[in-house]
C-alpha cells in the first residue's frame, strides 16, 4: 500500500475530494489521507459534488497534519500552490509532489446562481479523479 497525504490549504475541498476519489477508486493500492495548513471546514459544494459522482465524503473531516493518525507517508501531494510553498517537512522516504488544481470556491465567486457555481467545482472534481485514476503509477 501506498500512503499519500493530499494536502491543501484549508482541506476544506480540492484535498478532501483527492482522498474521497482515493478511497473510493484506489483503495485497493493508496492509503488515502488530507489535510490542510489551517482548517476552513468541509466545504459543502464539495460534500455535493462528490455524492452527485457517488462518492460520500460527508464524514470527512477538515484536519491539519498533526490530526493524523500516521506522519510517516510516501507521498505528500499538493493540491495548490499555497499548500507547496508552505508544506511541512515530512520525516524519512516522503516524496512530496506537486498537482495544482484550480480553487473551486474561487472560481465560482463571479458566478450567481448555484447551478453556474455547481459546475466549477464539478469541473475541478473531475479533474481530481483523472488524476486518481492514474495512482500510484504516474509518482515519481
Amino acid at each position: 500500500m501506498v500512503k499519500i497525504l493530499f494536502l491543501c490549504t484549508g482541506n476544506s475541498c480540492r484535498s478532501q475530494m483527492a482522498e474521497g476519489w482515493a478511497r473510493a477508486l484506489k483503495s485497493d493500492v493508496v492509503e488515502a489521507y488530507s489535510a490542510g495548513i489551517e482548517t476552513h471546514g468541509l466545504n459543502p459544494y464539495a460534500v455535493k459534488v462528490m455524492a452527485e459522482a457517488g462518492v460520500n465524503i460527508s464524514a470527512q473531516k477538515s484536519k491539519l497534519v498533526p490530526d493524523l493518525p500516521t506522519q510517516e507517508f510516501d507521498y505528500v501531494i499538493t493540491v495548490c500552490g499555497n499548500a507547496r510553498e508552505s508544506c511541512p517537512v515530512f520525516p524519512g522516504k516522503t516524496r512530496v509532489v506537486h498537482v495544482s488544481f484550480d480553487d473551486p470556491p474561487r472560481l465560482a465567486e463571479s458566478w450567481q446562481t448555484g447551478e453556474e457555481k455547481l459546475a466549477c467545482y464539478r469541473r475541478v472534481r473531475d479533474e481530481i479523479r483523472t488524476f486518481i485514476e492514474k495512482l500510484p503509477e504516474i509518482l515519481p
